[in-house]
């Protein structure tokens, strides 16, 4: 959505913009080339062979403007100034390559290591929450980050598989999925929402993407724009909480909002587009795997 997010955040010479999801530079690259001659664009990836592919990518016609770091871009506000960017980009989930390379063990498209992690320097992997987990805490994990109505079943079923043999592959997964919960002439793969569910569980994407969110704010100056690309309903939730309670004009002490006990404060924030903007029939044609993404654009008051 290279179009979109440009649209969005309508980079200029002399502005200076934040990847936080930088990935292979595709938006990077676009943020750079409309912001030349002197436009700077920090940029961060958990996952390093993203870091070198994007550091290639942007260092031959963008040498001097860019920094790219490898880190969680919860962590963006530790090391680029607050209040220095004009405009930030969010873009959520799971890469291309991380998805066609096996051996990630993100999809179960083709054979690979139970894996899952977005920073392979982190010791936790999608076989030990498997293997390691209660049935009681991967139905809860598959429910919450999956919204699999089989959650408790299937919770189940991994923990009394996993008493015979240790779960070690993407294929030994999601082939007793399929066994206890047969397609049926059904379109997705019984698999699906539940290998979504252990990548978000592995990578703590959701709170990253709290802290990732107050960090973006956080280095925006006053009248930078923040772009924020989902792709699943949990993410879409998460980033509609973050902007309703930053665009509201009252505080509230505890959990539930009583207008009673309201006071007065100034939003930080204010919606540019609350409304989802969605790919383009271009867009979708040259990338079928963009068809849920959505964006949603908020501006610092």
């Amino acid at each position: 959505m290279a179009a979109e997010v440009l649209n969005a955040l309508k980079p200029r010479p002399d502005g200076r913009y934040a990847d936080g999801t930088v990935g292979g530079a595709g938006h990077a690259e676009s943020l750079l080339n409309a912001s030349s001659p002197t436009g700077w664009l920090y940029g961060c990836d958990r996952d390093g062979a993203a870091v070198e592919a994007a550091t290639r990518r942007l260092e031959g016609r963008f040498a001097g403007r860019f920094e790219v770091r490898r880190g969680n871009f919860a962590e963006m506000a530790d090391w680029i100034p607050a209040g220095d960017c004009d405009g930030v980009i969010l873009d959520l989930g799971v890469s291309s390559p991380q998805l066609d390379f096996a051996e990630r063990g993100f999809s179960f498209q083709s054979d690979g290591p139970l894996d899952m992690r977005m920073d392979d320097r982190q010791p936790m992997t999608a076989a030990d929450l498997v293997n390691g987990a209660s049935a009681e805490e991967l139905a809860k994990i598959f429910w919450e980050f999956g919204d699999e109505s089989e959650s408790r079943r299937m919770a189940r079923a991994i923990v009394m598989d996993r008493g015979q043999k240790k779960f070690e592959t993407t294929r030994q997964l999601a082939e007793l999925l399929e066994r206890i919960s047969p397609r049926r002439g059904k379109k997705a793969h019984p698999a699906t929402k539940v290998f979504q569910a252990l990548r978000i569980a592995v990578n703590d994407e959701v709170g990253s993407l709290k802290r990732g969110l107050e960090a973006a704010l956080k280095i925006l100056k006053p009248g930078g724009r923040m772009a924020v690309i989902t792709f699943h309903s949990l993410e879409v939730r998460k980033v509609k909480e973050f902007g309703r309670e930053k665009t509201r004009d009252y505080a509230f002490s505890g959990e539930v909002d009583v207008p009673e006990l309201r006071t007065p404060r100034a939003p930080e924030m204010r919606w540019v587009s609350r409304k989802a903007i969605v790919p383009g029939e271009i867009e979708l044609a040259e990338n079928p795997r963009s068809r849920s993404a959505q964006l949603r654009v908020l501006e610092k008051i």
